[in-house]
């Protein structure tokens, strides 16, 4: 393994807790700072929305340059951020810091997919994409909790204080093992190159297949301590271990899924998305067996992050070779997914449908997903030239 990846996955994993341990920390934060719950939950919005931004505004901004230099600015970016929420003397400061932070999350996972294909044989480009996302997924299964425990007992500044020092370390790795010379055979094709990318359809059907497909994994989460409490019947002491499950789901998933994905990205993508809505319906059905749902909730993390690095691999395989801001745009659509989900789920519960129904919603989108992925697959065969494999250049031209 490069010890680049190693560089890459550790931002990953700074970048995964700062977005996610602040759930945790909402109540310190509407505290100290003398705001309501509703203003603090912005804290968290407010990041999602600036990761679309930043995943397609930054990218696009930074085509001419040198990708590994631009991945040392994010990780600049991500420590200012930090360091802002945690010296933050009132809401709107805080704010500050987390949308700084917030607009290299997208660009960085989108280079650095890029980056971290670049590193290793055209055979292990999913594997390696695989291990830059382990980062992120550790965040959930390890970060988090730790995190929010560090918070609780010496203070919410604190974690993002423990957040920043990670961000530091990360930066040391990326100067130090990862490569800025450019792969063989790479060429440049600018902005407007990168933007050519997106006349080919399979680039916006790649991009549909994720809203729907993750927003599918992300609608039946959003609201799941509702449904473990509310109709599994756990106790609201088990949910933060139970949500560990779920971490380990999502981390053995994303290495699975880039395994597969390395021998084929459509048959891996068709078979995860169809076992995705098969999970998430019995999930529906079964909610109120707590067996069932453990097994439920572990399998929905595992089947709904494989689809991580076929997504990324299959997008950027379209966009040939100039494919840093499809892979951008990729991330972007991930987190419009959530939001999606997130959305329609709440819409149900708002109907009185049940707390079961933001599940039946998500493996609806899900289902959604798969129908536009078999027949854009079918298309794609069609083509009676292989697809290339991209050699992608240092520089963000791609």
């Amino acid at each position: 393994m490069p010890l680049g990846l190693l560089a890459l996955a550790i931002g990953g994993f700074g970048i995964g807790l700062t977005e996610f341990v602040i759930a945790g920390l909402l109540p310190e934060v509407a505290r100290d700072f003398g705001v309501t719950e509703a203003a603090a939950g912005w804290l968290i919005s407010g990041y999602a929305l600036s990761v679309a931004i930043g995943a397609i505004g930054l990218t696009a901004a930074a085509t001419r340059f040198n990708r590994k230099h631009v991945l040392l600015g994010l990780m600049v970016l991500f420590i200012i951020g930090n360091l802002l929420s945690a010296i933050a003397p009132g809401y709107a400061v805080m704010m500050l810091g987390r949308v700084v932070a917030a607009l290299c999350h997208g660009a960085f996972f989108g280079i650095g997919s890029v980056v971290a294909a670049d590193m290793v044989a055209p055979a292990k480009r999913a594997g390696a994409i695989a291990m830059m996302f382990a980062g992120l997924t550790t965040a959930n299964v390890l970060g988090v909790p730790f995190g929010t425990l560090l918070g609780q007992q010496l203070g919410w500044r604190s974690t993002f204080w423990a957040i920043t020092v990670i961000g530091v370390i990360a930066l040391i790795g990326v100067a130090t093992l990862v490569s800025g010379r450019s792969p063989d055979g790479a060429r440049d094709a600018g902005l407007r190159g990168e933007l050519a990318a997106f006349t080919h359809p399979q680039v916006w059907l790649s991009l549909t297949v994720t809203v729907l497909g993750f927003g599918g994994m992300f609608g039946a989460f959003t609201y799941i301590a509702y449904t473990l409490t509310e109709v599994s019947g756990f106790a609201s002491s088990a949910v933060p271990w139970l949500l560990v499950l779920f971490g380990a789901g999502l981390f053995a998933g994303n290495f699975a899924g880039g395994k597969a994905a390395d021998r084929s990205v459509p048959r891996t993508l068709i078979t995860v998305l169809a076992a995705l809505t098969v999970v998430l319906g019995v999930f529906a059905l079964t909610a109120h067996n707590q067996v069932m749902t453990t097994i439920s909730l572990v399998l929905m993390g595992a089947f709904g992050f494989a689809t991580v690095p076929g997504l990324q691999m299959r997008i950027m395989h379209y966009a040939d070779r100039a494919p840093t801001l499809a892979s951008g745009a990729n991330i972007a659509a991930f987190n419009i997914g959530n939001a999606f989900g997130a959305w329609l789920g709440g819409l149900t519960l708002a109907a009185g449908l049940g707390y079961t129904a933001p599940i039946w919603t998500g493996a609806a989108l899900t289902l959604a997903g798969l129908a536009v992925l078999v027949p854009a697959t079918r298309l794609a065969s069609r083509r009676t030239e292989p697809i290339p494999v991209p050699q992608y250049s240092d520089n963000l031209a791609g």
